[in-house]
């Protein structure tokens, strides 16, 4: 009781909410890039007249350049200052985003999603170490949970906008529009985010690619991180389609059920992100992940049902699993001392990476389709995601928080 009474209260000043606001930006564009795909899998299928678990590689292409991209990276990325790294990362990005929305068969759509990924992963890599870097444990989760609103308003803004752009004008709209947006948030980050060189100044040299592979607290921290991404990913590629397909919604609906759980769950993820530095990060995400096991279990299940509660349970699913990662990316940032953070993270981005297209293509597989449209394989698909959620509740426990605190911020011209 007496050094809890002593931390800190985990206030953020106001010139550190307009940092916050800088990453949540290129998070938003970062996390839509990647979750469009997902909701416009029944446009996808018929406009490049691929099957399900064709689709499934779409998305695991991304997984896996990302994988690529975040490898390369993790021994460089800490030896350059966050806003350069950033804004060079940030260009690739763009422009692989503005290559999907101009694909014109699906070989370049798989193309242009692998180019994607490649710079996607390093980029949120680097967003997740600036935090990291500028704010110590106890803040963490607060900053985490403002950052990882990004989630929540790519499903409120993002995705129903990106749905009607659609349905106007051709499953590449969204792509293209996004890339534009991107451009627009590259010039911000330019103009006012600062250089953020102060990792450069610790004591410790950046770490090589091995050493970064098999520190101990590293280790335990990929173990974790497969098992979150085990426990949603093979779900989460198919939930729009499932909802049409096994839950008997109208694709035109969709950007409603995704705008309703995207406001739901930007409360809940910085009431979350709070609650994590107050109460403890392992406490609230065990019972976050207890929640998300639940309702992975009703999501995959769900028979044709009114649209009503194909939106709670929509609802309840994005909730929990993102809740999860809140205090979840909290803890695996505290994994790394500052001068192997961006390392680490890029590194674990590609564990992650490798994760999802696995998971994807694992979903892809199993899921299946009958001649009547229907996915009869995703209650399995739900059980293997509830399987690896069950790990990862038993692996937060294993992890150790190695974190000496925030790093000096190093402002220059750059």
């Amino acid at each position: 009781m007496a050094d809890s009474a002593q931390r800190p209260k985990p206030t953020i000043t106001r010139s550190e909410w307009g940092l916050l606001l800088l990453l949540a930006a290129v998070q938003f564009t970062n996390i839509l890039d990647f979750v469009i795909i997902m909701p416009l899998a029944p446009m996808a299928k018929a406009n490049f007249q691929i099957n399900s678990q064709q689709f499934g590689h779409v998305v695991a292409a991304y997984g896996f350049a990302s994988f690529v991209g975040s490898i390369l990276a993790a021994k460089f990325l800490d030896r350059f200052g966050r806003k350069t790294a950033l804004l060079a990362l940030y260009t690739g990005f763009a422009f692989s985003t503005l290559l999907c929305g101009l694909a014109p068969t699906y070989e370049t759509l798989v193309a242009a999603r692998a180019f994607a990924g490649f710079f996607g992963g390093i980029v949120g890599a680097c967003v997740m170490a600036t935090v990291g870097d500028v704010f110590a444990d106890y803040r963490r989760g607060t900053a985490m949970g403002a950052v990882m609103s990004a989630f929540a308003m790519a499903s409120i803004v993002g995705l129903p906008i990106g749905l009607l752009l659609a349905e106007n004008f051709g499953f590449g709209a969204p792509f293209i529009f996004l890339a534009g947006v991107s451009a627009c948030v590259w010039i911000g980050n330019f103009f006012v985010m600062p250089s953020l060189r102060g990792h450069l100044a610790h004591e410790h040299p950046p770490a090589t690619l091995w050493r970064l592979a098999v520190e101990p607290s590293h280790l335990v921290a990929f173990a974790f991180s497969i098992s979150l991404v085990l426990g949603s990913f093979t779900v989460i590629p198919f939930l729009a389609d499932s909802m049409v397909a096994n839950a008997g919604q109208r694709f035109e609906d969709m950007k409603y059920m995704y705008l309703i759980a995207g406001i739901f769950t930007l409360v809940s993820t910085n009431v979350i992100g709070r609650l994590s530095d107050r109460l403890g990060k392992r406490l609230i995400f065990r019972i976050l992940a207890v929640c998300a096991i639940v309702m992975v279990l009703v999501l995959t299940n769900l028979p044709p049902v009114p649209m009503w509660m194909a939106t709670v349970a929509c609802t309840g699913f994005m909730v929990a699993t993102s809740g999860r990662m809140v205090p979840a990316q909290a803890l695996l940032t505290g994994s790394a001392v500052p001068a192997m953070r961006g390392g680490f993270l890029s590194l674990n981005g590609a564990v992650q990476a490798a994760s999802i297209g696995i998971a994807s293509m694992i979903g892809g597989a199993l899921i299946g389709q009958s001649d009547d449209g229907r996915l009869p394989g995703y209650p399995l698909v739900g059980l293997i995601a509830a399987s690896s959620a069950l790990v990862s509740l038993v692996m937060a426990g294993f992890l150790r928080t190695v974190d000496v605190g925030p790093v000096r911020v190093v402002p220059d011209a750059t």
